[in-house]
């Protein structure tokens, strides 16, 4: 009788397979356990540099969403001298008047005027703070919130009040509104603590005044250092053009313009190719993996001859051996993939939960990684599976 004719005469069913294929992987326990381990290190790496890149994501578009990317900063640039340029007193006024802006804060620095606990502190201890005057329109311009007290109003702004940044308020003692500080040798009373400010980060090492108050007390001269504008999302870039000319059109080159959003967007471009690093890593860890499983198989092969030998006697077929040898190369890789799985999913939901991000790794990657995994553990005992089905039963037998 033919082989050909001797294999489609006989057939094994899929549960003897798998039967033959998990008494192999028995057989040798410790063995499989490492071999499967080198796949499981190449997915649960794939897993995880996604999973937690894409919660990482997740977060930074979550920002961007409720930040807005309508958000222009307008601050003095250089004079053709190479000097400091100033902006106009009416800075705020003219960029109110561009069509599509919707609103406009400032503020004003005063570079002279140091902000202390009290007036026994020592003077050169400013703890590297920025005492600016501002208006009322700088905390929704900015998205700004409180974390306790109140904002400045039409009221309280001309009178000896301030708003401090989170950590000025930290490095000033300060925990809650109705304390004093000394602001250039005046006590002030402290309305508000603002909570960290992700556009305008400035903002948290900074000690605001009202500006009607700044001018009559600080020496203030009314000229904004920074100007935060936000427009429609479709006129952003029509206002960005016309700024620097609106604001001073003698020397438009004198005034900066930039958008604090672009520093999440280029954050997230760079997670995005960090990742696709990382994956490629990954891959290279699954390939050595696949080449661990293809070498246990062939150790395999040759330990078990005399087996091969018996089973090809009793009258199992070419095909019966290539079958039962691929299918524990399937399964053995596909142990290490849903070990690999499971290890991935933990390390994205620990790294998410310390970041407080929302745990993301999509099901489809989930799917892919395991579907990698025996397609890899397919092809990396296809040949083994191959030599076990060319061993002679004779020659194996005699051995």
């Amino acid at each position: 009788m033919t082989p050909d004719l001797e294999e489609s005469r006989s057939h094994l069913r899929q549960e003897d397979l798998l039967r033959l294929g998990w008494q192999g992987l028995r057989a040798h326990p410790v063995r499989a356990t490492l071999s499967a381990l080198g796949i499981a290190i190449g997915i649960a790496a794939m897993i995880a540099v996604i999973g937690i890149s894409l919660s990482s994501q997740a977060k930074i578009q979550e920002r961007l969403a409720s930040l807005g990317t309508n958000l222009l900063t307008v601050s003095a640039g250089k004079s053709f001298s190479g000097d400091s340029a100033k902006l106009p007193v009416d800075s705020a006024e003219r960029l109110q008047r561009i069509e599509g802006v919707e609103q406009v804060g400032w503020v004003g620095d005063l570079p002279e005027v140091a902000a202390y606990r009290s007036s026994y502190i020592d003077p050169g201890s400013t703890n590297g703070l920025n005492v600016a005057a501002t208006d009322t329109g700088l905390l929704s311009a900015t998205s700004s919130e409180l974390h306790s007290g109140s904002w400045f109003n039409d009221a309280n702004k001309q009178y000896p009040t301030t708003v401090l940044g989170t950590t000025a308020a930290k490095r000033l003692g300060i925990v809650s509104p109705g304390s004093m500080v000394n602001i250039g040798g005046q006590n002030h009373t402290v309305l508000g603590i603002l909570k960290p400010s992700a556009l305008a980060p400035k903002l948290d090492t900074s000690v605001l005044v009202g500006a009607p108050h700044a001018a009559e007390r600080l020496g203030f001269t009314g000229s904004p250092t920074t100007l935060y504008e936000r427009s429609t999302d479709a006129s952003v870039e029509s206002v960005r053009e016309l700024i620097p000319a609106t604001i001073n059109p003698k020397s438009p080159n004198e005034v900066s313009v930039s958008r604090p959003s672009d520093t999440l967007a280029a954050q997230h471009a760079i997670d995005t190719a960090f990742t696709g690093m990382l994956v490629g890593v990954g891959s290279i860890a699954l390939l050595v993996g696949g080449i661990g499983v293809a070498n246990t198989m062939v150790i395999t092969v040759l330990e078990r001859r005399r087996e091969i030998g018996l089973r090809r006697a009793l009258g199992a077929t070419r095909a019966h051996v290539r079958k039962q040898f691929l299918m524990e190369a399937v399964m053995l890789a596909t142990y290490g993939g849903v070990a690999g799985l499971v290890l991935g999913v933990g390390c994205t939901v620990a790294v998410s939960l310390i970041n407080g991000w929302t745990p993301t790794v999509p099901p489809l990657i989930a799917a892919l990684g395991v579907a990698v995994t025996i397609l890899v553990g397919a092809i990396a005992g296809m040949l083994p599976a191959m030599k076990a089905a060319k061993v002679s039963p004779t020659e194996a037998l005699a051995a």
